[in-house]
This record gives C-alpha cells, structure tokens and sequence, in this order.
C-alpha cells in the first residue's frame, strides 16, 4: 500500500518523533511503499496568504501554491498522521496544512444544488493517526467531544473513498505517566503498523 506519512512536531528529540519513528519501523516490516512529510523540517508555511485566499475557489491556479503537497496526495492510497495533541486538536501547523493543501477541486467538489461538499480522493482508503495527549482520556472523549479525532477522521473521511478505513491511536496523560509506559506505546504503535493491511 502506498502510505504518506503527516509528521508534526517542532522538536527533533521529542517522544513524538520517537512515536513516528516505531510508526515507520512497522510500516518497513509490513512492507508498505512510505513517504514521509516531516512538517516542520521541511518549512512547510502554514499561513494562506492574502492572494491565496482570493483564488481559493479557482480550479487549476489553487493547487499552485501546493502542488508539491498534492502530488504526494495523489498518489497515496493511506493517509497516517503523527502529531501531538495541543488544546485539544492538532497543532497549527498541522491544521494549516490542512487549510492550505486540501484545496477545492482537487481534493473536494463544491456545493452545488443543495448538495454538499463532495469526494476527489477517492483513491484514499485509509485515515490513521497517532497522537499523544496531555488530558486524561475521559476529559478528551466525554467533556471535550474529541476535536481532533473529528476533524482528520471524520471531516477528512467524506472526501476520500467511500469504504475509506479509518484508525485512531492515542497515548492520554503523556505529561505524567511513566517511562515504561512510554515504551510500551512505541511498542504497541510499532505492531500495530506491522499488522496493517492493504
């Protein structure tokens, strides 16, 4: 299967890098086709510009300013993101991308008649992400609602396949746990991307 890879995190030693790390190792061992884009290392600028805004709508010259981010997307068959949880969805750099690269037309349809927005990415069967939270899990699923969940998997879900798999991984309460249960998390994230499936 051919899987982009989303990392996001300012800092090169932090344990979400560690997490993306154990990510990748199970995606070798499951033999999967890998790339990866590492956000930050890349400069990726999360901020739409002016002129950016004003041709949002407009088919062909919108996908310019991004055309990089969308042949990567056009040509994966499963999206995994590795972030960490900030205030309760993904980090702004993360939600830039998002805002800058899922253009209309090339990764969505426009409204029309009463219609919603409609599917581009058909070719994308698969919505995962790995992330790591401050808040314990009770307080992000009942109180909070899951933001950030919502947002990848289900908001992204409607503009790719129509059987499009979806997968959540999540580490709660990363600020106080301890070190073995750091490792076990890698550990897990490791076998779980090592079973999955084409």
């Amino acid at each position: 299967m051919k899987l982009l890879v989303v990392f996001c995190h300012p800092c090169a030693e932090s344990y979400v890098a560690a997490v993306r790390d154990a990510a990748l190792r199970g995606l070798a061992k499951a033999g999967h086709e890998v790339r990866l884009l590492d956000l930050y290392a890349m400069a990726f600028d999360p901020v739409m510009s002016g002129d950016e805004r004003r041709g949002y709508h407009d088919k062909g010259s919108n996908e310019a300013p991004v055309a990089e981010h969308l042949a990567h997307l056009r040509w994966c068959e499963g999206l995994i993101f590795v972030y960490p949880t900030w205030w309760y969805g993904p980090p702004a750099m993360l939600k830039g991308w998002l805002e800058r690269v899922w253009v209309p037309h090339a990764t969505f349809t426009m409204p029309d008649k009463g219609k919603p927005i409609g599917p581009v990415l058909t070719h994308i069967r698969l919505l995962a992400v790995i992330s790591t939270l401050g808040s314990p899990w009770w307080w992000w699923k009942l109180a909070m609602k899951e933001p950030g969940r919502r947002i990848l998997l289900r908001g992204l879900k409607v503009l790719c396949a129509p059987r499009c798999r979806t997968m959540w991984i999540a580490l709660h309460r990363l600020d106080e746990i301890s070190d073995a249960k750091r490792r076990y998390f890698l550990t897990e994230v490791e076998k779980k991307m090592a079973r999955l499936k084409g």
